[in-house]
């Protein structure tokens, strides 16, 4: 059984960039109990165009027995910040127009969605959390609350390194660019009964192409053509996937989160980042993708020999950068060995 919820702060958020966001809304799903001590915590991370449902796109590591067991622990998944999905963000309301941010909505960088969060554990007195789980931009947020804070006990993190690379930020920058192209864009200020539609499922689109593998789209579509029509199959999927996106998810949103996951670096504005990553001595799995084109397998292990008490797995998938959220076999093994692993440390 899971509750949705959302806290509203009477402090205002001053993101990285200065731009101050007055009484700042998070959204968050929970399953399970918090102990006594308020430590059997685990939190996952959401990915870009996610939400709060992880027992949904999570399913397969969700559940008794597996690696998120909300019988055993108190999971809890926040909505970043810049989302759509009921914390602060493009289409929320600013209280000094009364109509929704859009592009007036600040820039927000991964530091700034995790310290929001941090407010909202503080705000539920957690004094720990014992596993720290995301992949892909969810991946980037577990990563920094492993080296801005003192709660998590361990991490995994799935499909990402310690920097967005050019060849990520470019792809990025050629969705937004699809974005900004549509006729209904009005540089960010659009009507709600007219968003930029075509320009969001384009960006959709690319970023699928960037998500997958070639040898999957060989064996799924093949140069089958979709029956009755002239339209190849992965021409009609890929409409698809942007014709469902647009019914779900908000242009500027897109825009915002694609940007802060552009300005993931853990290095930047850290000159004692070495020594911070020397002390950061908790278990962490590190697990890359071997047919990942967005994220390379290299860039996970890169990310896993910097840090002390790392390890490399790797799982071994023909579905690309999405085999995160498919291959819950190969995932749920390893962390359920991490949490062995912690509860050892612990006796």
């Amino acid at each position: 059984m899971s509750t949705k919820q959302s806290h509203t702060f009477k402090k205002p958020f001053v993101t990285e960039g200065g731009a101050t966001i007055p009484d700042p809304t998070i959204a968050y799903q929970t399953w399970g109990k918090l102990n006594a001590k308020r430590d059997n915590v685990i939190l996952v991370c959401h990915a870009l165009t996610g939400n709060t449902a992880a027992d949904e796109w999570f399913e397969g590591i969700f559940g008794q027995n597996k690696g998120l067991d909300p019988n055993e622990h108190f999971i809890i998944c926040p909505n970043v910040l810049g989302s759509c999905y009921g914390s602060s963000g493009p289409t929320s309301v600013n209280p000094e127009t009364d109509k929704p941010y859009r592009a007036d909505f600040p820039k927000v960088t991964i530091r700034d969605i995790v310290r929001l969060q941090q407010q909202l554990l503080d705000e539920l007195d957690i004094n720990a959390i014992e596993l720290v789980i995301g992949g892909s931009m969810g991946g980037m947020q577990a990563l920094e609350w492993c080296i801005m804070d003192e709660r998590p006990q361990s991490a995994v993190l799935i499909g990402m390194g310690e920097k967005h690379r050019p060849w990520a930020i470019g792809i990025s920058h050629t969705q937004r660019q699809a974005i900004y192209n549509d006729p209904s864009w009005n540089n960010g200020f659009y009507t709600e009964d007219n968003p930029p539609k075509k320009g969001l499922a384009l960006a959709r689109m690319i970023a699928m192409n960037s998500y997958r593998h070639p040898s999957d789209f060989d064996e799924k579509f093949g140069r089958r053509l979709q029956d009755g029509q002239s339209q190849y199959e992965v021409e009609s999927y890929l409409n698809y996937q942007g014709e469902k996106l647009v019914e779900r998810f908000d242009a500027v949103s897109y825009v915002r989160l694609t940007q802060a996951m552009d300005s993931h670096d853990i290095r930047r504005s850290r000159p004692r980042i070495e020594e911070t990553l020397a002390g950061l001595t908790i278990p962490i799995a590190v697990i890359g993708i071997d047919s990942d084109m967005l994220y390379p397998a290299v860039e996970c292990l890169e990310l896993a020999t910097k840090l002390p008490k790392a390890r490399y797995e790797e799982i071994s998938s023909p579905h690309g950068h999405d085999a995160f959220l498919i291959e819950f076999d190969q995932l749920n093994p390893i962390i359920k060995s991490l949490k062995s692993e912690l509860s050892e440390q612990a006796v």
